[in-house]
């Protein structure tokens, strides 16, 4: 017992008579050490899903399936998936976004020539599989006017993309209660050519009418809108009503997305049918648009 406290005392006086640099040399040195581990952990994570197939979950939201796992079904899934490939090969869809100019032509059996051709913005996607939607919006005789739009639904004869671009935010339904001529478009308007394979993003910000409005647009984070023109009281209150701890729920976010695993066999189909089928069409496409140009 004696002789455990002897050389217990003696080891503490060794670690007190340490010099100063010693023990920083250590903690630095135990530093650098979790740094290069944490480094090559970065290093050594790579995503499941190839880079070439990185944008599809962009340019198709609508074949990632619903996130809630109590909706989902894997045999219902696959059978949608081959159901919208088929219906991508009978028509084209192109490539669309948030805030990009579409005329849709569906069919109408009472419109003169069975048809009816409507333009507008894309203010909303929604929706997944079949069931996915998209809204048009456009001002007709100063009146707002939207339409939704089953994206696979057989009376759909024709989507042409007049402008292609993205706006600030992913949602635009604040259109509704902004000023009428950001939403209004001629249908006789003739599609712009994209120089580079880039999308532009239009840093547009639009102007709303006074109140009353369809829902409380301050208390929302939108990105493009120039000024609310609202009392001060209405700002303190949607900051006290706010939640921005949201965006750091890691567990919030995660319920939201598709794990990479399950979106690698998704983007393989879409893939293939995309190297096949959609670069004949968008060959086609150009095509005919050169032709128009030089007739």
């Amino acid at each position: 017992m004696v002789i455990s406290r002897v050389f217990f005392n003696f080891g503490c006086l060794c670690r007190r008579s340490l010099p100063k640099n010693v023990a920083r040399a250590k903690c630095s040195t135990e530093a650098s050490t979790i740094q290069q581990a944490d480094s090559d952990k970065r290093r050594k994570f790579k995503s499941a899903i190839p880079a070439e197939h990185a944008e599809y979950r962009f340019v198709y939201p609508e074949f990632l399936p619903d996130p809630d796992m109590s909706r989902r079904h894997f045999i219902r899934e696959r059978l949608e998936r081959m159901d919208m490939l088929k219906r991508r090969t009978a028509i084209e869809i192109p490539e669309f976004y948030v805030g990009s100019i579409l005329a849709v032509t569906v069919s109408d059996n009472y419109a003169p020539g069975k048809q009816n051709r409507f333009v507008g913005i894309c203010t909303q996607r929604e929706g997944h599989g079949l069931r996915h939607r998209f809204t048009l919006r456009n001002v007709v005789d100063h009146q707002g006017v939207e339409i939704m739009y089953d994206m696979y639904s057989p009376i759909i004869l024709k989507i042409e993309v007049l402008k292609l671009e993205k706006r600030l935010d992913d949602n635009l339904r604040y259109l509704r209660d902004a000023l009428p001529e950001y939403s209004t478009f001629p249908f006789d308007m003739e599609p712009e050519t994209a120089t580079d394979g880039r999308v532009p993003v239009n840093p547009l910000k639009v102007k709303m009418k006074p109140r009353p409005w369809t829902e409380r647009w301050e208390r929302k984070e939108l990105k493009g809108v120039s000024d609310f023109g609202l009392p001060e009281r209405f700002h303190i209150r949607a900051a006290e009503v706010a939640t921005p701890w949201d965006k750091f729920d890691l567990m919030r976010e995660y319920r939201k997305i598709i794990p990479e695993e399950q979106q690698v066999k998704i983007w393989e189909e879409v893939h293939k049918h995309r190297s096949t089928v959609e670069d004949e069409q968008r060959k086609e496409r150009r095509r005919t648009l050169l032709q128009k140009k030089n007739s």
